[in-house]
């Protein structure tokens, strides 16, 4: 039996037991995480740079690729670590941290997304009033509110969980420190707060899901009225690198969290967690890329630009 105020470190989930598919992991991860860090780098250079693309869409874009950043940064380098030096430890201070600001970008990128999803309907469904609605301090107080949302939640789901009693040792099921993994080393009589710090996460996605359904269905109904076939592909073309995005984001993160236990295994849980935690920051800026000229044009003139300087 031991509690937390004994625990110094803990031990995470090693990505591989031989030394060549340990460095096959720090490879690919690598690679990851730089395709990462460069794809939403262009992408924050190029809103921050372009003029022309100083509007509520590519505002709400910079802060995504922002928090796409911050959660990749947060997981990757200490898996990397590991990976290359052969270890498993992460001291418990570092394991706080991480699990702190995990969830302020996560949960940031999930406001961030619900907003955007708003500037979509208003843009959609009432053109006229974009304008009123989404200006620049309305964008900002919203940007804002994201960020305090992701703060807020992390401060609090961190201070509950490292506040429990651990008694079940210190190896954690994950590569990176994670609330569930984490609960699952607490005492047994600590079930009304697990419970707590569940139903919080759970109201606050499950309201920004609802919200996101609704104005989707409050656009399609809108863009089903439009004459035009032009117009259609249009709408289409501003909403689908979103609902991508948004897709990809709710399909691993549920999955992740909300997969029966009879299906759980180390292996299933490695797979699921990289795909919610690392791949979205790095498919993210491509998906929108793809479908935005505008965008595509700035990045082009940033990289070109970039290049005839030197």
């Amino acid at each position: 039996m031991s509690n937390s105020s004994s625990i110094s470190h803990f031990l995470l989930l090693a990505l591989a037991d031989t030394r060549q598919l340990q460095l096959l992991h720090f490879c690919l991860l690598l690679g990851i995480s730089l395709a990462a860090l460069l794809a939403n780098s262009l992408i924050i250079s190029a809103v921050a740079c372009g003029h022309h693309l100083h509007m509520p869409m590519f505002f709400f874009l910079l802060n995504l690729a922002l928090s796409d950043l911050g959660s990749i940064c947060t997981t990757v380098p200490k898996a990397m670590h590991n990976s290359l030096w052969d270890t498993r430890d992460i001291s418990y201070s570092g394991c706080a941290a991480q699990v702190f600001f995990f969830l302020f970008f996560i949960t940031a990128e999930f406001s961030l997304l619900t907003v955007m999803c708003y500037d979509r309907y208003v843009s959609i469904c009432k053109p006229l009033h974009y304008g009123t609605l989404l200006g620049s301090r309305a964008c900002a107080h919203m940007a804002a509110a994201a960020w305090a949302s992701g703060f807020l939640t992390a401060l609090l789901h961190t201070a509950n969980t490292f506040s429990l009693p651990l008694c079940h040792g210190n190896v954690l099921g994950q590569f990176f420190c994670e609330i569930p993994h984490i609960l699952k080393l607490s005492f047994s009589h600590s079930t009304f707060r697990k419970i707590g710090i569940s139903l919080l996460a759970v109201s606050l996605a499950f309201g920004c899901f609802l919200f996101i359904v609704f104005s989707y269905v409050q656009i399609l109904r809108a863009v089903l009225r439009i004459p035009s076939v032009q117009g259609w592909h249009k709408a289409f073309s501003t909403c689908l690198p979103h609902l991508a995005v948004v897709s990809l984001f709710l399909s691993t993160a549920g999955f992740a969290y909300m997969k029966p236990l009879s299906v759980s295994s180390p292996a299933l849980d490695l797979a699921v967690s990289v795909l919610y935690s690392v791949v979205p920051p790095a498919l993210n800026p491509l998906i929108y890329s793809l479908r935005n000229q505008e965008l595509k044009a700035a990045v082009w003139t940033l990289v070109t630009g970039q290049f005839q300087k030197h």
